[in-house]
């Protein structure tokens, strides 16, 4: 049974009404069905050169929106003005291949890393501050994703 906690918490929390998103990010995103995703161009991680985006973090986001029944809109700008946009909740999401040790952790939430580089650098997404259910839901389909492409990769 214990080994099942990783999984089962966070359902029971949710079905506790626990955690909460303040803003309503999760409500938002389940009525409207629209997943807002703002990218910056970065290489392998994101290429944000075209309307709709390609690349690793790209993908990671349409899995994740399908997950959740919702549709990706896509905004495309610099890493300061995402997470300006993130901070006023004009955003939900920001990609672009994001290191832990990011300095917008200042301002906006910072999602559990999906990746690790060779050079130790662990990639992470931005999310708009304080959504906590949300984040609870990112955080679960990313760790899914990585015990995932660890059975597959061993």
């Amino acid at each position: 049974m214990l080994r099942h906690w990783p999984v089962l918490l966070p359902l029971l929390l949710i079905a506790c009404g626990l955690p909460r998103d303040p803003e309503k990010t999760s409500e938002r995103i389940a009525s409207a069905h629209v997943l807002r995703v703002g990218v910056t161009d970065n290489g392998a991680w994101v290429n944000a050169k075209h309307a709709e985006p390609s690349g690793i973090e790209a993908d990671l986001v349409r899995q994740f929106a399908k997950r959740i029944g919702a549709r990706v809109l896509w905004s495309s700008g610099s890493e300061t003005s995402l997470a300006q946009q993130l901070k006023h909740h004009e955003l939900d999401l920001a990609i672009g291949g994001f290191d832990a040790k990011t300095p917008w952790k200042s301002i906006a939430g910072v999602s559990q890393p999906f990746a690790e580089t060779q050079d130790k650098k662990k990639h992470v997404f931005l999310t708009a501050p304080g959504e906590n259910r949300f984040m609870l839901a990112l955080d679960t389909f990313l760790n899914e994703h990585m015990r995932a492409s660890k059975g597959s990769s061993a």
